[in-house]
């Protein structure tokens, strides 16, 4: 039987950004680029100025895209930047993103992938010594 345990993260976001149907694909992409690992696309409706826009005042349903994706803190910036222009997020009604710092979240994690992090640490110490 193999031995389980938890690896919790810390200093890491939740990247979160709101689109309009059809444009995750870019803007993941984008975020990949970036370097992002993954992310988890989702669909939702949303309300405000459009479903005013409709047909004799009835409101229009407006389908969104939502992404989520998990970065380090350190790559927030980039990650949001690169999202931000993919998704024209600088035009109005196109989108909404921001991020969340988390607390901790926890998932598996290779033990090579965490072997080659900690050697990273050590050698980032050894370096300031």
């Amino acid at each position: 039987m193999s031995r389980r345990s938890l690896t919790v993260l810390t200093d890491i976001s939740l990247i979160t950004c709101i689109v309009q149907k059809g444009l995750a694909d870019k803007i993941v992409k984008a975020a990949r680029d970036a370097g992002a690992q993954g992310a988890t696309v989702y669909y939702a409706k949303g309300t405000g100025v459009r479903e005013r826009l409709g047909l004799f005042g009835v409101a229009v349903e407006v389908e969104k895209e939502v992404i989520n994706i998990v970065v380090p803190q350190e790559q927030v910036e980039q990650i949001i930047e690169k999202m931000y222009l993919a998704g024209k997020l600088d035009t109005p009604g196109m989108g909404f993103i921001y991020a969340t710092q988390l607390d901790k979240a926890a998932t598996f994690i290779p033990e090579e992938v965490i072997t080659k992090l900690e050697s990273q640490v050590e050698t980032e110490k050894a370096k300031v010594a």
